[in-house]
């Protein structure tokens, strides 16, 4: 019987585990090599999803080949949709940004493309980092 409520314990802690995503990080640019970052994904209390995206070393758009005017964050959901998060705006001695966002659905993927505006509702610029490889 100890035995079973081991297992069944192990069992709960590893969906508790699972049902809050773990942080993700971005995979190496090789738009921008330097650029790092990580999003925090949480789980809040309406089911919501809540991001935090923070991104460093991240060069300013218009110093990119071709010059851009910023970058955008997306995630990819489940259904293979897009949505648009925000706009980054890297700043200071280590260009660094920083996005918290709200999602209903779990992300699958999150990128940052550089776009000429901030207006498009659909992805069209280089992708600069994702999360997935």
């Amino acid at each position: 019987m100890k035995t079973i409520n081991r297992i069944a314990a192990g069992l709960c802690i590893a969906f508790m585990l699972n049902a809050c995503t773990p942080k993700m990080s971005f995979v190496t640019s090789t738009v921008v090599p330097a650029a790092n970052g990580t999003i925090n994904v949480k789980k809040d209390k309406n089911s919501n999803y809540t991001l935090a995206v923070d991104v460093r070393n991240l060069a300013e758009p218009k110093n990119l080949t071709p010059s851009k005017g910023t970058y955008l964050v997306w995630m990819k959901q489940n259904d293979n949709s897009v949505k648009k998060l925000g706009q980054l705006s890297p700043s200071g001695k280590d260009l660094s940004a920083t996005l918290n966002a709200t999602a209903v659905v779990k992300p699958e993927a999150v990128f940052i493309t550089a776009e000429d505006n901030a207006e498009i509702l659909y992805p069209a610029g280089q992708t600069i980092l994702t999360t997935k490889k």
